[in-house]
C-alpha cells in the first residue's frame, strides 16, 4: 500500500473514531460527553491564558519600541534626535554606534554609559544575530536591544519592559468555540522539502521557510489545503480566509499542528488560531497568508480583531 493510500484510509478510520468519540458515546446520560467537552474547554482557557502570558512576557511582542534595519557601515543609537536609531527618552542621549568590522556587526558603547550583556558592564561586544546559536542581548535601564537577522538583513530590534502596552493590553476576543473546526488533516509530502518564498508585512523583506508539503482537509463537507511549513516537531500555517479584515487581522492568522505520524495524519484545531505579532505594533516582520493559504470560507473560530493596530509596512 503506498504511503498516500495509507494516509487516506487512516484519515477515514480517524474521521469516523472522531465521530463516534463526539455523537455515539454509548453513554444513555452523556456524561461522557460532557466531561469530554469540558476537557476540551479547559484545554483552549489554558492555551488562551499561556498566549497571554506570552505576549506579556520579556520576550513577547507587547514590550516592543523599536526596530532599525542597518543600512550603513557606522549608526548611532541613543534618544537624541539626531542619532541614526532613535530610542526612548529614558535612554542617553548617545548609547553607543554599531559598525561592521571583519564580517561581523559590532556595537561600541559610548564613554561613561552603562550597558550590560549578561549583568556584565560591557565597552565593545560582537552582536551575534537571533540565528545563532547565543544572540547577544544588550540591556541598558528598562531597554533591552538584540539583533535579527531577516532574508540576510540585519536589524536592531529594541524592548521596553517598561512599555505601557503591557498593562494597557486589552483582552483577547475569540470567536464562540467551535468543534466542527477541530478538523483531522492529512500531509501530502512533496517528492523532497521545498523552500517557499512568502511575503511580510514589510514590503522588500521575504521569509523563506521550508515546507514538507500542503495539509489537506475538509471543513463542512468542502476541501481544503494549506501549505504547511517546517517548525521543529510541529507544522507552522500562515492562513488567511473570508473574515480576514471583517473580524479577523487582515494579513492572515497563525496556527500550528502536530507532526503527522508516517501515514500523515494531523489535526487541525482552528479554535487556537491566532493573531500574529504585527498585529499588536509595527516593530515586528511577520509573514503574510500566501495566496495558497487564503482559504474560500470563513472561518469562524479563534482569535478576532478589532482595531487598526499596524498596518503593512516598509523596511525603514
Amino acid at each position: 500500500m503506498t504511503r498516500r493510500l495509507l494516509g487516506y484510509v487512516r484519515l477515514c478510520a480517524f474521521a469516523v473514531l472522531a465521530a463516534s468519540l463526539l455523537g455515539c458515546s454509548g453513554d444513555p446520560t452523556g456524561s461522557a460527553v460532557v466531561q469530554d467537552q469540558n476537557a476540551y474547554l479547559a484545554e483552549l482557557a489554558a492555551w488562551k491564558a499561556e498566549r497571554v502570558a506570552s505576549l506579556k512576557g520579556p520576550t513577547g511582542f507587547l514590550n516592543l519600541v523599536g526596530l532599525f534595519w542597518l543600512r550603513q557601515d557606522v549608526s548611532t543609537f541613543g534618544s537624541s534626535p539626531d542619532s541614526d536609531f532613535v530610542l526612548p527618552r529614558q535612554a542617553a542621549p548617545t548609547v553607543g554606534s554599531f559598525h561592521r568590522e571583519n564580517g561581523q556587526l559590532v556595537m561600541t558603547v559610548e564613554k561613561g554609559i552603562e550597558v550590560f550583556h549578561d549583568e556584565t558592564l560591557i565597552r565593545a561586544i560582537v552582536m551575534d544575530d537571533d540565528q545563532s546559536d547565543q544572540p547577544v542581548v544588550l540591556t541598558h535601564g528598562s531597554l533591552a536591544w538584540t539583533v535579527i537577522r531577516r532574508d540576510e538583513k540585519l536589524a536592531v530590534r529594541v524592548r521596553d519592559f517598561d512599555n505601557p502596552a503591557i498593562e494597557a493590553f486589552k483582552p483577547i476576543k475569540y470567536f464562540p468555540v467551535d468543534r466542527s473546526f477541530r478538523v483531522p488533516a492529512i500531509l501530502q509530502w512533496f517528492d523532497e522539502p521545498r523552500q517557499l518564498r512568502v511575503d511580510t508585512v514589510i514590503t522588500g523583506l521575504d521569509w523563506r521557510p521550508q515546507s514538507p508539503g500542503k495539509l489537506k482537509f475538509e471543513i463542512a463537507g468542502e476541501s481544503y489545503e494549506l501549505e504547511a511549513y517546517d517548525s521543529g516537531d510541529e507544522l507552522f500555517m500562515v492562513f488567511g480566509d473570508l473574515t480576514n479584515s471583517r473580524g479577523t487581522y487582515p494579513a492572515g492568522r497563525f496556527l500550528y499542528a502536530s507532526m503527522p505520524d508516517e501515514s500523515g495524519l494531523t489535526m487541525l484545531d482552528f479554535n487556537k488560531a491566532y493573531n500574529p505579532p504585527c498585529a499588536y505594533n509595527e516593530f515586528a516582520t511577520c509573514p503574510v497568508a500566501s495566496p495558497q493559504n487564503r482559504l474560500k470560507t470563513k472561518i469562524l473560530a479563534g482569535e478576532q480583531f478589532d482595531s487598526p493596530i499596524q498596518a503593512p509596512g516598509s523596511a525603514h
